[in-house]
């Protein structure tokens, strides 16, 4: 195992301490790299906007039960913003901010494990991110392993929340693990299917990013929200299609592709406006939970 002694340990006393993970006392006993989420795309990124993408607050996605949450960061002033795009386009404050309320959350549902994944396309420094943690204390959760893991290396569930290590944190470029050694590589550790899909590209899994990788010992994340092209290349979110995009029926007829091309459901359907539709009904199904 890669994780330490002292970590593995506390896995023998999971089951005693978490009754239920993340709302399942089957979900315990199952490695975190073994279970499907429901991810919410932009996540901070809410209202009725051309630039956003979800309907409600983290804080009421996370009480719905999405437990993965995908955001962009752009650079303000030297620091990261959550801004979708550009900071004139949509900004939804500092990233400050945006984890101070997913730490109110964390601190209040001791039994959850959550993922971020934060995007970091202006490459600001690596510190920044990691003195947001800090300041808002979310740091003290975080998951932070001893090398680099492969799928059945990770720990489970029940692990996770027995050691109050529940926080996963990945970053899809200019990451540094030297510097910041719990903000993961995505592109390490996972691969996507095609993002900002249209209608002439939705319902397929083939591999994206990282361009030309394997799907062996990778976890993977199938983007599964609807866009608009209005424009040439100019794509927006689609919230009149939600409640069908949302649906079990829509969901899975792409996971099931997934299963064809790689025997194993996606890790994370990423969802626009997941408070429409059957985002949670999905994740349980796909998870063999009733």
């Amino acid at each position: 195992m890669r994780h330490s002694i002292a970590f593995s340990t506390l896995a023998l006393a999971a089951g005693s301490l978490a009754i239920n993970c993340n709302g399942f006392a089957e979900l315990c006993d199952r490695r975190y790299s073994n279970i499907t989420f429901a991810g919410a795309h932009n996540s901070p990124f809410t209202g009725i906007g051309p630039s956003d993408n979800q309907l409600t607050s983290p804080t009421d996605q996370l009480n719905q039960g999405i437990r993965f949450f995908e955001s962009q960061t752009r650079d303000k002033d030297g620091e990261p913003e959550m801004c979708h795009t550009s900071c004139i386009l949509e900004d939804a404050g500092s990233l400050t901010s945006y984890l101070s309320e997913i730490k109110t959350w964390v601190d209040a549902n001791p039994n959850e494990v959550i993922t971020l994944l934060l995007t970091n396309p202006d490459a600001i420094d690596i510190t920044k991110y990691g003195d947001a943690f800090t300041s808002t204390g979310l740091a003290e959760y975080v998951f932070t392993p001893d090398g680099q893991l492969g799928l059945d290396e990770w720990p489970t569930l029940g692990t996770m929340i027995s050691s109050g290590t529940r926080v996963v944190v990945f970053m899809d470029y200019n990451m540094d693990t030297s510097k910041v050694p719990y903000i993961l590589d995505e592109f390490g550790y996972w691969f996507e299917t095609p993002f900002s899909p249209t209608k002439d590209n939705f319902v397929q899994c083939n591999i994206d990013r990282p361009s030309g990788a394997s799907a062996d010992g990778r976890m993977f994340l199938a983007n599964h929200n609807l866009n608009i092209e209005i424009l040439p290349d100019v794509l927006i979110p689609a919230p009149l299609e939600a409640f069908n995009t949302n649906s079990i029926k829509s969901i899975t007829s792409q996971t099931n592709i997934c299963v064809q091309n790689y025997g194993r459901n996606p890790n994370v359907v990423l969802l626009d406006f997941v408070s429409v539709g059957d985002a949670i009904k999905a994740q349980n199904q796909l998870n063999g939970l009733s």
